[in-house]
């Protein structure tokens, strides 16, 4: 019976691969097909989980039979070799820079991926504009005798390569336990009436935190129970405007014409505002 499972690599990189014959579990390290030859990485899940993680991924994926296949469960050996090529990537990295800069690219090496088999080396790079590294490939395949590949990422991508420690004293969500990164609005933080400044609402990476995102939900749906802030109704005391509304507390702050406020709970703002029944004649 065929299975289907989401091995994860370094930094956010992942994929999906089919397997036969094979016990798999969460957190195995498993020896996959790769480009070219063989790579090593860390099961995230399997079966049906996998799959449904595959098919809401950014533009889907091979479900459910993936060309690729898991091959086997890495042995000891394979597991110390792979934490050997983690080390000397540090290495790379530092060559990789080198050679930019020797070649006085506007271009930052941010990190230095080895394939297991060693037949590929992935040298992920930041850059504001395009840059021409054709050069630079030549260089690098020469000084680490292997097929190069240069991919440009983000810069929330590279915090989550890179890892780090984020205002709340906890380490990055992105390169911890995110599943994948996600497009993070202005608006997100309006509807959480947070400050605007950039300063207290941006991430490691300058980009707007992504835990913005985790209570959005929760405050908009809450929002929907309140009438909406600047709006102006007819209350027991006349007409008067919304000046702010409280979701925690459940209170809502009201301003009359004459500038004088009152706040008051949701549930008494409502009973002031039901419309009376119309008398017969």
């Amino acid at each position: 019976m065929t299975g289907f499972a989401e091995i994860r690599f370094k930094g956010t990189r992942k994929d999906y691969f089919a397997y036969d014959g094979l016990d798999l579990r969460p957190g195995q390290n498993v020896i996959v097909e790769a480009d070219r030859g063989e790579d090593i990485g860390e099961v995230s899940a399997t079966g049906v989980v996998a799959e449904r993680k595959c098919s809401s991924s950014n533009g889907g994926c091979a479900t459910p039979a993936p060309e690729r296949r898991v091959l086997r469960l890495a042995r000891p050996d394979e597991t110390s070799r792979a934490q050997t090529l983690r080390v000397d990537e540090d290495r790379v990295r530092l060559k990789a820079r080198a050679l930019v800069a020797k070649h006085e690219l506007k271009m930052k090496v941010a990190e230095a991926e080895w394939q297991f088999d060693r037949n590929k080396l992935i040298i992920y790079f930041t850059a504001d504009k395009r840059v021409d590294f054709r050069q630079l490939v030549r260089d690098l395949a020469r000084t680490f005798r292997t097929r190069i590949e240069l991919k440009q990422i983000g810069v929330r991508d590279e915090a989550a390569l890179l890892g780090g420690v984020g205002r709340c004293g906890r380490e990055l969500c992105c390169s911890t336990w995110l599943p994948e990164l996600k497009p993070v609005s202005l608006q997100l933080a309006k509807d959480q009436s947070l400050s605007l400044n950039p300063a207290q609402i941006s991430g490691c990476c300058g980009r707007l935190m992504c835990c913005l995102m985790y209570e959005h939900r929760t405050y908009v749906e809450a929002r929907r129970r309140f009438p909406r802030e600047g709006q102006k109704i007819r209350t027991a005391t006349g007409h008067e405007r919304v000046a702010a509304i409280d979701i925690w507390n459940d209170t809502v702050s009201l301003k009359n014409d004459e500038g004088q406020r009152r706040t008051i709970s949701l549930g008494e703002l409502k009973g002031e505002v039901s419309q009376p029944r119309e008398k017969s004649t």
